[in-house]
């Protein structure tokens, strides 16, 4: 695991990590080889993933990892380059030459770049060239491309019964995002750690002053909890409740440690040249995706009052 972190930081630090992540396999980790991918586990995928998110590499990976193991689960090849998922209200027909599809979806990411496009939906999953849909750009506040789709009658290469609905890639895209959060938080610590321990004022470092050593204690708190809780929704993927608490968790301390480190950097870090401003204007535009902190909070208080025995949900008694 080691030395698989230390290649994915290595590469994802790069100007251009795209090619070399295609190359070297990471692309697909976690997707099984027999579907086409690198194999390994999801806390193999997942270790890349937060990498990724430390470095705030703008790169569809989060996106290719889960419409990769939606096509692997249903049986599909997973083609190479990057993917994108789009779940939603799909009319599929189905004539001597397969299925087409028709739908409109919105804020898609990375939809302008995916070579290939892969649609959940009217119990199927399908793949659908991006060549032949009408994509309109968008992008979140980070500047990532979050694009929306219009399909019509757009004949699908591969298709099969799927077994995961929109539900499944909500859970799959909310676990991803949670882990590129981790990944940012990390980043913000780290360069907030270094920047008070740099600055000077009244004749000393900034981090030598109570009041910022403080907060600084309060960055790393809210980043470590995150991380545990994003960390046990790995080792259980299939949990709702786990993969809920991940998310709220995450986005709700995604917020705070933003706060912290700006007030800390002050004005230089919202300068354009600056990566703590990569880093926190993903921190704003994930917490959001795949449903924010008091969506997935409404999720856990309806599966604990819905529990035989709330207290052993809670506490995985």
């Amino acid at each position: 695991m080691e030395l698989l972190e230390e290649t994915a930081g290595e590469i994802l630090s790069g100007a251009d990590p795209w090619p070399e992540l295609e190359a070297s396999g990471l692309a697909l980790a976690g997707v099984p080889e027999e579907a086409g991918g690198s194999g390994g586990t999801l806390a193999d995928a997942a270790a890349v993933l937060r990498a990724a998110g430390y470095h705030a590499a703008a790169v569809p990976l989060a996106e290719t990892l889960v419409a990769g193991r939606l096509l692997a689960g249903a049986g599909l090849p997973v083609p190479h380059g990057a993917l994108t998922a789009l779940s939603g209200e799909v009319e599929a027909v189905e004539d001597r030459e397969g299925w087409t599809l028709t739908g409109t979806f919105r804020r898609v990411p990375w939809a302008r770049s995916a070579r290939c496009l892969v649609v959940l939906g009217a119990g199927l999953v399908a793949t659908a060239d991006p060549a032949r849909a009408r994509i309109t750009a968008g992008a979140n506040v980070a500047g990532e491309p979050r694009d929306e789709v219009v399909l019509s009658g757009v004949r699908a290469p591969a298709a099969a019964p799927s077994p995961a609905g929109a539900a499944d890639l909500r859970r799959l895209g909310a676990l991803a995002r949670a882990v590129q959060l981790t990944g940012a938080m990390r980043r913000a610590l780290d360069l907030t750690v270094r920047y008070a321990g740099e600055r000077e004022q009244f004749g000393r470092p900034i981090g030598r002053f109570q009041a910022v050593q403080q907060m600084l204690a309060e960055l790393a708190g809210e980043a470590t909890v995150a991380d545990v809780a994003v960390r046990a929704a790995v080792r259980a993927p299939d949990d709702p409740v786990a993969v809920a608490a991940a998310k709220a968790n995450a986005s709700r301390a995604a917020g705070t440690v933003a706060a912290i480190a700006h007030q800390v950097h002050g004005a230089l870090g919202v300068t354009e040249e600056h990566p703590l401003r990569q880093v926190t204007l993903r921190l704003w535009s994930w917490r959001d995706e795949y449903g924010n902190e008091a969506a997935w909070a409404d999720d856990l208080g309806a599966a604990i009052t819905a529990a035989p025995d709330p207290w052993a949900l809670i506490t995985g008694a």
